[in-house]
């Protein structure tokens, strides 16, 4: 599976990438103390500008389930597996006031979600959902006053995702699970601005919630008829560089 290789490769998982985004933190305010110029005085006048974004995510399902969950003694629980990922994008922000700004950030993922299926006899079934994923978010962006070289905002907004991997369109009548390929939802964020003379390096943690129904149900498997609802939950880790 190229996605779970490449994770392996990675070795990410979120506590690694929590302690990457402290030290970052603390070096990137270590080193904007030692300098009491300030950068970029222009950078705050733009009425728009660019950036790219490099992120790290953690997501899993959240399942609701079926009234076949109840009634019948084939599935006796399901438990969503945190699985780690990566993003690449680019970003797009637009000055609307002194305290406020719209961006957008289309974005490739990769993405894992996994699930474990225990019976009534005591046997498991793990299933891992690998997606390629586009996702289009676009948010409001509420800055604090600039300290000389240093800012933190908090970002809410709505996205669009669709899952170029999704198996709604597989024939095979045994699959485990079937999900719909498109989605949507809502970002919340917090982030922190630390201006350098030549661009503004810009860490951010956002919680990224599915709100649509994934599953698609059009297969007799147990594991599907189990479910009523499949939603998906990220946690994201972004390093943005903005010109």
């Amino acid at each position: 599976m190229p996605i779970a290789q490449l994770r392996n490769c990675l070795h990410i998982s979120l506590s690694k990438i929590a302690l990457l985004l402290g030290i970052a933190l603390f070096s990137s305010k270590a080193l904007l103390a030692q300098d009491e110029r300030m950068h970029n005085p222009e950078h705050d006048e733009k009425p728009y500008y660019f950036g790219i974004t490099l992120g790290f995510n953690s997501a899993q399902y959240k399942v609701f389930n079926s009234k076949y969950f109840i009634d019948y003694d084939t599935i006796k629980n399901i438990t969503p597996i945190w699985k780690p990922g990566f993003q690449l994008g680019i970003m797009g922000n637009l000055r609307l006031t002194s305290f406020v700004d719209l961006r957008a950030i289309p974005s490739f993922m990769l993405r894992e979600k996994g699930l474990i299926f225990t019976t009534y006899q005591d046997s498991t079934l793990t299933h891992t959902f690998e997606s390629i994923l586009f996702s289009m978010p676009i948010e409001a962006k509420f800055k604090s006053d600039r300290q000389r070289n240093f800012r933190f905002y908090v970002a809410a907004g709505a996205k669009l995702d669709f899952d170029f991997n999704a198996n709604a369109k597989s024939k095979r009548s045994n699959e485990i699970i079937k999900v719909k390929p498109f989605d949507y939802g809502y970002n919340l964020g917090l982030g922190f601005e630390f201006y350098y003379p030549n661009f503004i390096f810009a860490p951010e943690i956002k919680v990224s919630n599915g709100l649509g129904n994934t599953l698609l149900r059009n297969t007799e498997e147990p594991t599907n008829k189990a479910i009523d609802r499949l939603t998906t939950r990220m946690i994201i880790i972004s390093f943005h560089i903005e010109g």
